[in-house]
């Protein structure tokens, strides 16, 4: 498939596809999530799950035009219904886990839940956001900005193979991916560095397949090739970058929100680990943000990936 370089051409894609995928969502309380639900059946992208308060949802005067497409389950306690959509993910029941306006905690404590929850044991919690920033020319994904607080060496393999697997669903067969620093110079001071050094030798042995790592770098070298070239840098990134790897949650947490505030980017994102894809948005999340994330998930259930399997086999130590 040729890249698909635009939430516009995503939507584009899920439509081609023509198969509903099923989504559970806890407390589904608020106008944003309505809208991006809304926005979802009208696309022909998904079916839901409603799992929350059914005196509120039952409000939702769009959701009647598609009652073969809408399930209400009635529970009121947001714990409750956390529990009985992980439940349902779980048995085969839904191929999509979506937060409304629960707290973040409570759906993570559900999820996390050691032998009710979601999360395979031994594999990490990372999250991985893509963007359509007006001024540059593709889709730009990035991690973590929302999970991890300092990712050792082996969390980072992890979150690259993330990127990778939803690269390839985005057809982008040779991700360039680089590692961002606020320099192109290797410190201990910085050990996330010295670990980028490993990682770019792993890449260079072929550990992750057809991909192009490079780093330390700066977002702007990685971006844009005449800053490269007017700092005598030479990268395979070659101000390319597909995706942005970032040392600290902090530094990747101000990229996701400066650049969604100034540069009017639109963005979503998802939980990466889980047996299915998480979209977990911040509550005061756009309904288009919201929309976006539900079909970035629908991409990645819509068919396998070989990456998958290799993510499964990488050992975690951390």
């Amino acid at each position: 498939m040729e890249p698909i370089q635009s939430f516009a051409q995503l939507t584009a894609h899920l439509k081609k596809l023509n198969h509903r995928k099923r989504i559970a969502v806890v407390c589904a309380n608020d106008p944003n999530t309505e809208y991006a639900i809304t926005r979802a059946l009208e696309e022909g992208i998904a079916e839901f799950l409603m799992i929350g308060d059914s005196a509120i949802l039952e409000k939702y005067p769009t959701l009647k035009q598609y009652p073969e497409y809408i399930k209400i389950i009635h529970i009121e306690d947001s714990d409750e219904a956390a529990r009985e959509a992980v439940r349902i993910v779980r048995e085969g029941g839904a191929d999509i886990l979506m937060k409304g306006i629960i707290n973040t905690d409570n759906l993570l404590h559900a999820i996390l839940d050691k032998e009710k929850g979601l999360l395979p044991k031994g594999k990490i919690l990372t999250h991985l956001a893509v963007m359509e920033i007006p001024t540059y020319h593709k889709l730009l994904f990035f991690s973590d900005a929302a999970v991890i607080p300092r990712p050792t060496l082996q969390q980072r393999i992890e979150m690259i193979w993330y990127a990778i697997c939803t690269c390839r669903h985005f057809g982008i067969e040779q991700p360039r991916i680089a590692l961002i620093h606020c320099t192109e110079k290797v410190s201990a001071k910085f050990p996330h560095s010295l670990d980028y050094v490993n990682i770019v030798e792993l890449a260079e042995a072929g550990e992750f397949g057809n991909v192009i790592i490079d780093g330390p770098l700066d977002v702007r070298t990685a971006c844009e090739q005449a800053s490269g070239d007017i700092k005598g840098i030479v990268s395979p990134i070659n101000g390319q970058a597909d995706v942005l790897i970032f040392p600290n949650i902090e530094s990747g947490n101000a990229f996701y929100k400066s650049v969604s505030l100034f540069a009017q980017a639109e963005m979503a994102g998802l939980l990466q680990g889980p047996i299915c894809p998480v979209v977990l948005p911040s509550r005061s999340d756009s309904g288009l943000s919201k929309y976006y994330s539900m079909a970035m998930a629908c991409l990645q259930v819509s068919g396998d990936c070989e990456c998958r399997k290799q993510i499964n086999q990488v050992p975690n130590n951390s």
